[in-house]
């Protein structure tokens, strides 16, 4: 009853939203010398709030329409390179004629679209050629289709990258590092020539039983029947994909929210005064933010109960006992692909060390072959957006990148 409960809700509040925006509408309508009365400004901020509040499922778009190359301008568009019921390649051409890098960034599979990693796709189009993995919301695939779980998720990486051609780089963050590197070790004793040239896992799981974090620790201390019976859902009729068992996004959200409560209410409390006080630039940062955070997907169970089982309860991949579709997957023959792990000295959710784990598991790579670096001053995020990865990060990836292509 989990969905039909959420579900229920959203079509109560559905009229009531519907309401407050035109309500809105007609506050900043005809007579828009009316936003200089405090008062209207007031209901127009509450109208707005209304509107505001609920989840999206519907992909916010990427947005890029151009790109900086070097010292021009290069027009960017998006192409379907090769699609799958579960997600999409997706390749953000550039209109210029000098080849660059190819780069495929591995996005997290945890309630949130890969339009999460915006700013790091729009950092990394200055130097290469890039691809991204655009997971699409399970609630929206056939039951026909068939399951989606942790093998198939490192089968579509593998796919990726040999459909992108031999040479390319894979950059994943947070939550598939550890499919990635499955996905290079299995690529690696097949000796696949799309094997990628360099791999960098950003802020990682490979091994949480360094410096366990609170993320981690609540993902041992119930039974796998606990999140089972909990967590899991049946996608409504109403959706293509009705009838699928999917590990809720908005049941993500809520407890990403829960982790950090007291900030979100001070961020909607301030957004309100920004709205109300004609702070345009402020409430639309934050709104920006909020748009993209509060659009969620759901995840197959079967994706989001082996992850939670495999990789936080019974650590597979360090302690060797990781197998892909039957096949034991083994680090040690990664032996080409060379490997650059990130980290943020002030990650609350993958620990220092976690990430780095990965060095010691590919132990037949050779050390010139390896890098890592800790970010000092960031949290998770700060890994891969804002001024410090713009500024400090991505030159070092970059630079992994030039030594390996």
């Amino acid at each position: 009853m989990l969905y039909e409960a959420y579900q229920a809700h959203s079509d109560l509040m559905a009229p009531v939203k519907a309401f407050a925006r035109l309500a809105l509408e007609a506050l900043n309508g005809p007579f828009p010398a009316l936003n200089e009365n405090a008062l209207v400004r007031n209901f127009s901020a509450a109208y707005e709030m209304i509107d505001r509040a609920g989840l999206t499922h519907v992909r916010p778009p990427y947005g890029f329409k151009t790109a900086l190359v070097g010292n021009e301008i290069a027009n960017v568009t998006e192409e379907a390179a090769l699609k799958t019921p579960f997600a999409t390649l997706l390749h953000f051409k550039k209109d210029i004629s000098a080849q660059q890098p190819r780069i495929l960034v591995v996005a997290p599979l945890s309630g949130h679209f890969a339009t999460l990693l915006r700013s790091t796709v729009q950092t990394l189009l200055q130097d290469h050629d890039v691809y991204i993995t655009d997971w699409h919301n399970a609630r929206d695939v056939s039951l026909a289709d068939g399951p989606f779980g942790f093998d198939d998720y490192v089968a579509h990486v593998i796919q990726f990258l040999e459909h992108m051609g031999p040479g390319s780089h894979v950059v994943a963050v947070c939550q598939p590092c550890v499919q990635v590197l499955a996905a290079a070790a299995i690529m690696g004793e097949d000796d696949n020539p799309a094997a990628p040239a360099s791999m960098t896992l950003m802020a990682g799981p490979i091994d949480t039983r360094i410096s366990p974090t609170k993320v981690n620790e609540l993902a041992k201390e119930k039974p796998m029947s606990w999140f089972e019976k909990n967590l899991i859902a049946r996608v409504p009729l109403r959706y293509k994909g009705a009838g699928r068992r999917v590990y809720p996004g908005f049941v993500q959200l809520s407890a990403f929210m829960a982790m950090n409560m007291d900030r979100h209410m001070k961020a909607h409390v301030d957004l309100f005064h920004n709205l109300a006080g004609g702070d345009k630039e402020k409430a639309t940062h934050t709104k920006a933010f909020y748009d993209e955070y509060f659009a969620v997907l759901d995840l197959s169970a079967e994706f989001y109960l082996e992850t939670v089982q495999w990789v936080f309860q019974e650590h597979h991949l360090p302690l060797g006992t990781m197998k892909f579709r039957g096949r034991k997957v083994d680090p040690k023959a990664i032996r080409h692909t060379a490997l650059l792990t990130v980290e943020g000295e002030r990650d609350d959710i993958c620990a220092v060390g976690q990430t780095m784990a990965a060095h010691d598991l590919a132990a037949n790579l050779k050390p010139f072959r390896k890098k890592h670096h800790l970010q000092a001053g960031v949290g998770h995020y700060g890994v891969f957006s804002g001024k410090r990865w713009e500024g400090q990060v991505y030159p070092i990836l970059r630079n992994m990148v030039l030594q390996n292509d």
